[in-house]
């Protein structure tokens, strides 16, 4: 079997583009990968094309290893997020390419499944009015659908420090969140990379009371010791990674002793293999993974390839019961949540289908997720439609 060419397929929204690339193969099998660019969508594509050329045309799609690094390495220059997510989707698309050969899922080719299901929790779901009682109400339609957990990020457009008086308003937002959901389901505190190691501590420190189930990118991702200093003084876990885009790079990390819950981006750090070996290095140092997963339908199948299969795997995210929840449509058999799991699915492959047809859809947007303007948390940018 060989690659005879690969079709690029960009699904938009006002405030993300996903980009899906169907590979297909001589013996008719067409494999699909998906990734969410921040603001890079074109430089995706153009890499993409080159690298067709270049790496991917006459591949076997069963040497995964090797066309993989292939196209790491074999343009010789480092490969930072742009080229890594090109070959997360099409690694991604190949996985699927040997699943639907052989008829099997791809879990089962990754050693079989450890579990069968996989805990979500939910986010883009507070794209409301930013009050209590708006959060409250938000909070609780999501305990309403199921879930077990969910994340945010109360904090505004907060940067390096948070004044008293915002300070007490995100403590507001966290109680009435807290309030809605009980006190048995997981609330996931984000920091998205915004404070500085002061700040994060006497925030997380508040916000203690309402037992989060972890303490997110505390710190800005560049400065580990930044990191380390956070994790030494705050009493819950710590999680970082998602702008990790190479597993290599989680050595130091590990090392560190700094994280507890790593959360690698399937679809920029290279694709499943990669993703699952960064796990099974992550069980040697005692640490969970919760894969970072902003993207649509077949981000999420692949993620859970991976979850299947770790025993160190804890929990999945997923957006797309509430932003943009349109976008489900372009994929046949998306994952869905019941009672607040993904379960096992014994489909060939990742398990799904994309419809082209459905993307055409949703046209490719001048996107914008600014974290740092005021609003940003209802993912509608200035000047797009309601």
């Amino acid at each position: 079997m060989r690659i005879t060419g690969i079709s690029t397929h960009v699904v938009g929204t006002p405030w993300r583009n996903l980009t899906y690339v169907q590979v297909h193969t001589d013996e008719g099998i067409t494999g699909v990968g998906e990734t969410r660019m921040l603001g890079h969508t074109d430089a995706l594509i153009g890499y993409l094309r080159e690298a067709e050329a270049n790496h991917i045309l006459g591949s076997d799609p069963f040497a995964t290893e090797d066309l993989v690094r292939r196209m790491k390495y074999g343009d010789y220059g480092r490969a930072g997020e742009i080229v890594m997510s090109g070959i997360a989707v099409i690694e991604m698309a190949c996985w699927d390419i040997k699943g639907k050969a052989l008829g099997v899922p791809v879990w089962q080719l990754l050693g079989g499944k450890v579990t069968d299901k996989v805990k979500a929790y939910a986010n883009g779901w507070y794209t409301t009015e930013r009050t209590p009682e708006a959060y409250h109400k938000a909070a609780q339609g999501v305990m309403e659908r199921g879930y077990q957990a969910l994340k945010i990020d109360p904090f505004g457009t907060g940067h390096f420090e948070l004044d008293h008086q915002q300070t007490l308003y995100a403590v507001s937002l966290i109680e009435a969140v807290r309030d809605a959901i009980g006190p048995d389901a997981e609330l996931m505190l984000e920091m998205h990379g915004r404070f500085s190691p002061a700040t994060a501590v006497r925030l997380a420190r508040e916000l203690a009371p309402f037992k989060p189930a972890w303490l997110e990118e505390p710190v800005p991702p560049e400065n580990l010791k930044a990191l380390e200093k956070v994790a030494a003084k705050v009493d819950m876990p710590v999680a970082t990674g998602e702008r990790i885009h190479d597993r290599i790079e989680f050595r130091e990390l590990f090392e560190s002793q700094a994280v507890d819950i790593i959360q690698p981006d399937v679809g920029h750090i290279g694709g499943i293999w990669e993703t699952r070996k960064l796990a099974a290095t992550a069980e040697t140092h005692y640490v969970l993974v919760a894969p970072h997963n902003v993207g649509g339908s077949v981000l999420t199948a692949a993620s859970l390839q991976v979850g299947f299969t770790s025993p160190n795997f804890k929990i999945l995210e997923h957006f797309n019961d509430f932003a943009d929840a349109d976008i489900k449509k372009v994929v046949k058999g998306a994952p869905q949540v019941v009672d607040g799991y993904f379960h096992l699915s014994d489909a060939p492959g990742l398990g799904v289908e994309f419809d082209a047809d459905a993307a055409a859809e949703f046209p490719q947007q001048q996107a914008r997720f600014d974290l740092w303007a005021e609003g940003w948390e209802q993912r509608k940018p200035k000047g797009s439609a309601e």
